[in-house]
């Protein structure tokens, strides 16, 4: 009996090193899963948000590769108009996030960014914010900018249609119409050069991002802003190209408009012979 209790307290001691090691082993586990986490978290990112209009839908996204758009996944809408996706991407690349095939938003996310998106499901392009995502939010400046562009727009094309109909009800004479298509086609060219110089200004003061790309190839009225047939275009293309190659050099992206820009300029070149 005495023996027996001499040995009780090496017998504690065993099991009290035997303990700690179990709890050092199962800490040593803990922190291995807390650091892959934390690693795929800063390797991916997570787009979420709410849409009104939108509970019970299914928006789609897609990567805009370099050789074209790459449908990424679905993304399900909940009855509260909620949604959230995460998505570990191979490289930065640019995403577009839509409702329909010509109601989207583009955005550009950083890996272990959370962007929040809120808008209408029906006109999500015309009303949506983006948060938690710099760049992206500098492509919301972007489409604000082309939105009111377009609200102009819209506006010169019902003035003249609700002119050309008072003509036809002989209301107004042609001279009217005349002038009236002299203020619309003077607003127009206007509105034109003012979309011309913020996208100047969009891709001088954001070299290297390739939210570059995206102003470099916006249209106004189905007429690209930066339009390929002027011997000024490379300039644009040479200073995206100069930013890209400077910040991003093995991106996917930035190999591809190497070779874009080098056929506008052999094209270019052509057309200056002819």
């Amino acid at each position: 009996m005495t023996s027996n209790n001499a040995n009780f307290p090496q017998q504690r001691d065993e099991a009290g090193v035997k303990s700690q090691l179990e709890w050092h082993r199962f800490s040593v586990i803990i922190l291995l899963l807390a650091a892959l986490t934390a690693s795929c978290n800063r390797d991916g990112f997570t787009i979420s948000g709410t849409l009104d209009g939108g509970a019970g839908k299914v928006l789609w996204l897609e990567e805009i590769a370099p050789e074209g758009p790459i449908f990424i996944d679905s993304i399900p809408i909940d009855s509260r108009g909620n949604f959230k996706y995460r998505y570990t991407p191979p490289y930065r690349s640019l995403y577009n996030l839509h409702t329909s095939e010509n109601n989207y938003i583009v955005t550009l996310p950083d890996r272990g960014e959370h962007l929040e998106v809120t808008g209408r499901w029906d006109n999500l392009s015309l009303t949506y914010k983006v948060t938690g995502s710099p760049e992206s939010q500098l492509l919301w400046q972007l489409q604000q900018y082309t939105n009111d562009g377009s609200t102009l727009l819209r506006g010169l094309v019902d003035t003249l249609g609700r002119y050309e109909a008072m003509l036809l009800a002989n209301q107004i004479d042609e001279a009217v119409l005349d002038s009236v298509k002299t203020v619309t086609d003077s607003l127009y060219h206007v509105a034109f050069l003012e979309q011309q110089e913020y996208i100047d200004r969009f891709i001088d003061e954001n070299r290297g991002s390739l939210a570059t790309l995206i102003a470099l190839y916006k249209p106004f009225n189905n007429r690209l802003i930066i339009d390929t047939r002027s011997p000024m275009s490379i300039d644009y293309y040479d200073m995206v190209l100069e930013g890209l190659q400077e910040r991003l050099p093995d991106n996917p992206h930035t190999l591809r408009f190497k070779n874009t820009t080098e056929h506008l300029r052999s094209a270019l070149a052509r057309q200056a012979e002819q």
